[in-house]
């Protein structure tokens, strides 16, 4: 025990008693001389001691007086060696091979970023593949990902809701910025509620995640980063219209403060007031709504001290009617008169992050976060009414250091959350609070070429689920040249959200029975899993083009689950998971450059994905088992060259088959069929540059006009036992057509 103490008194000192070396790598380009190299090798000569340059160019590493050879390389670049006699700060430049009279290789950064070097299944997807749609919102920036699955909830809210992993999105844990967001009672509509433009880049990681960012996620983690005050344009106008009758408008404007402070005020609000019935079937096609969407966003850097800090206010109002044409809410609300349904939403958001990065050691940093929101909806469907208040606290602190040199970085902090609820589902009241206090750990090896491993361990206490442990694992080893073999398993626990997760229910007349197994939450217990996955990541040259393929293969097995049961179609029944559920998920994925700015990705999904219900083992009602996705872009602008220039992008998806939830019991007018018809739809956009500030595109949706003629069931008679609007697996409007403007300020 006494040598235990002596150990811990004594690690922190031998720690940070070494002495580091720490410096800058950039590129000598002739006309920017300020370029970073991010993934640059640096070691000391005849040793394993050495570090990878981050995406600043920045890297520390250990220093001894026997060192005194520091070798930098970089693919594409002269390895320069350079004579180091004392620990300090070095800023370098290498050479690209051109000025070696070498071959030139250049290449254009990709929409959609892969990495060869985390031990992670993570990519990141830029500003640039947000572009390639429409992505008015949060909701539908995945158009053009296929590791995405994005559909519409049911036929009345025109939600759209997205899948991974075969699991839909309460699986995923869903952040802005590292905060977690779209929880709670934001789960239904909250991906709606972050405008695209106000997107700077989105990092989607597979399977079990990181520890860092909590205990709930199961099938992934999905992050969003905003735009920031200081590399915004100072000015940005995006307006953007429909054929039927939806027009956005987003505005940015960014000012500098101080030599510190910087600010922005973004305003987003949009409109649809058109009614449409294409179908003849006497519902809105789509709702009608107003949104408006403020947010005031403040930035403090201060480089020389080591502090960048955002502060974030947000507000939000949502209104949207649904239901028959003819519905008038003033009169025929809860009535009888007309079906109808309205969703008022408000929302307050405040939170803050700090980071500090010791200027004397690099290597040492300090993020705090902190978040506050509250979330009221009012929402009545048909004679169905549902009300929700949820205000919710967050805060984490994480501190990033090393263990004896940069091969061996380490995680640390803690978390607390805090979520009360007040819900009203027709005249019976729900309440409870939820909060819960928890540290985690984390350990990074990466020996800076074949072999990468994260492990991690988070200890929380929950007032209503206990104390538990979510450990995570995550290994990356590279067997040979642009290739990188992943493996992960991983623990998740949540507890389930269950009239906020799936409003579309009262979109029917379904009854709603919670069968109690004793829990603390609706008489429920908390949903437990384990993700497995295995990734293989390749890279290679076809014909002188750069081309990668990844196949993925990832399963979820739930040890317990709320299972939603709509197999009898006038009820929906809530219960705890009695025997089996898993989700299966393979995917295979190719890019290619085809020729000069003309990118194609190709991609094909296979999805097992089924659940012990009361009536037996069944697959998961409306997932596709097959999805065929392709995607192609193209650029009249050369490399190098400057605009005026055109881009043109296409993505199509095909979709099998799918389940849908048992009618048998309906009168055979009622009855569906077992499974849906395949389903096939095309997006295109044309987007002409006029210049570095100004630039229109022209879009379409579902340009192959699909449409599911029937949506809803029973709709001639809405106020009968077999009205259900949660039978729709494609589109429902038909072929969509938009324009827009961007137009910038910098």
């Amino acid at each position: 025990m006494k040598n235990i103490i002596y150990l811990i008194i004594w690690f922190p000192v031998v720690l940070f008693s070494q002495e580091r070396i720490s410096g800058t790598i950039f590129e000598a380009h002739p006309e920017n001389d300020a370029l970073v190299l991010a993934g640059a090798n640096v070691y000391w000569l005849n040793t394993s001691v050495g570090a990878v340059t981050d995406m600043d160019g920045e890297f520390t590493l250990a220093y001894k007086p026997e060192y005194s050879k520091l070798v930098i390389s970089y693919v594409g670049f002269k390895t320069d060696t350079l004579t180091v006699r004392s620990a300090k700060h070095i800023t370098h430049r290498l050479k690209p091979v051109s000025d070696l009279n070498a071959v030139t290789v250049t290449s254009r950064k990709q929409a959609t970023a892969k990495s060869y070097m985390q031990s992670q299944n993570v990519f990141t997807v830029s500003s640039d593949e947000l572009l390639k749609a429409a992505c008015c919102n949060l909701a539908e920036s995945f158009e053009t990902n296929p590791s995405i699955d994005v559909n519409f909830a049911d036929a009345i809210s025109g939600t759209r809701q997205i899948k991974m992993l075969g699991l839909t999105s309460p699986y995923i844990l869903i952040a802005t910025e590292n905060i977690p967001s779209i929880r709670g009672a934001s789960q239904a509509f909250g991906l709606s509620f972050i405008p695209g433009t106000w997107v700077e880049s989105i990092q989607i990681t597979k399977g079990a995640g990181s520890v860092v960012n909590g205990y709930e996620s199961i099938a992934g983690q999905i992050n969003a980063e905003l735009v920031k005050p200081t590399t915004d344009d100072n000015v940005f106008l995006n307006v953007f219209g429909n054929i039927a009758g939806r027009f956005e408008l987003n505005t940015h404007i960014n000012t500098k403060v101080s030599d510190k402070w910087s600010t922005g005020l973004y305003l987003h609000g949009n409109t649809h007031n058109e009614k449409h019935d294409v179908n003849d079937d006497n519902f809105l096609d789509m709702p009608l709504y107003n949104q408006i969407n403020l947010m005031n966003r403040w930035q403090y850097t201060n480089l020389e001290k080591g502090f960048v800090s955002f502060i974030n206010v947000k507000f939000l109002n949502d209104e949207k009617q649904m239901g028959e044409l003819d519905f008038n809410p003033k009169t025929d609300k809860l009535t009888q008169n007309a079906w109808g349904s309205e969703i008022d939403t408000k929302r307050y958001e405040i939170s803050s992050k700090i980071g500090y990065v010791n200027p004397e050691i690099p290597y040492q940093s300090l993020g705090v976060q902190t978040a506050f929101s509250r979330h009221i909806q009012e929402s009545y469907f048909g004679l169905n009414q549902y009300e929700i208040t949820h205000n919710s606290l967050y805060a984490s602190a994480t501190y990033n250091s090393i263990i004896s040199d940069s091969r061996h970085k380490i995680k640390t902090g803690a978390s607390y959350t805090y979520d009360d609820y007040e819900e009203l589902v027709n005249t019976t009241d729900y309440e409870r609070t939820e909060y819960s206090v928890g540290g985690f750990f984390e350990y990074n090896f990466d020996n800076l070429d074949k072999l990468n491993v994260t492990a991690g361990l988070r200890l929380d206490y929950h007032n209503l689920l206990g104390a538990f442990i979510t450990p995570r694992f995550h290994a990356r080893y590279t067997p040979w040249e642009k290739s990188a073999i992943r493996a992960s398993f991983g623990r998740g626990k949540r507890s389930a959200n269950i009239f906020t997760e799936n409003q579309q229910m009262f979109a029917t007349s379904r009854q709603i029975n919670i069968l109690s197994s004793g829990g603390d939450i609706y008489g429920l217990d908390p949903e437990i899993a384990w993700n497995y996955g295995l990734s293989y990541l390749q890279g290679f040259n076809l014909f002188g083009r750069k081309a990668d393929i990844t196949l993925d293969y990832y399963k979820t097995d739930f040890t317990n689950q709320v299972v939603v049961d709509y197999e009898n179609p006038l009820e929906v029944n809530f219960y705890n998971l009695e025997g089996k559920s898993y989700a299966s998920s393979f995917q295979a994925e190719v890019n290619y450059n085809v020729f000069e700015s003309f990118d194609l990705r190709l991609a094909y999904k296979f999805y097992d994905v089924k659940t012990d219900y009361q009536s037996g083992t069944l697959e998961k009602p409306l997932v596709p088992k097959n999805r065929f996705f392709a995607n192609a872009s193209y650029e009249t602008r050369k490399h190098g060259e400057i605009i005026p220039h055109w881009r043109f992008d296409a993505t199509f998806n095909w979709l099998s088959q799918q389940r849908l939830a048992s009618t048998t019991l309906n009168p055979v007018a009622y009855q569906l069929d077992e499974y849906t018809p395949t389903v096939g739809t095309l997006n295109a956009q044309i987007t002409r540059v006029f210049s570095p500030k100004f630039e229109v595109y022209l879009g379409g949706e579902n340009m192959t006009n699909v449409r599911q003629n029937n949506p809803v069931l029973s709709a001639d008679n809405p106020f009968s036992g077999y009205f259900d609007s949660t039978f729709v697996y494609g589109p429902i409007f038909g072929a969509n057509y938009y324009m827009g403007l961007r137009f910038r300020i910098n």
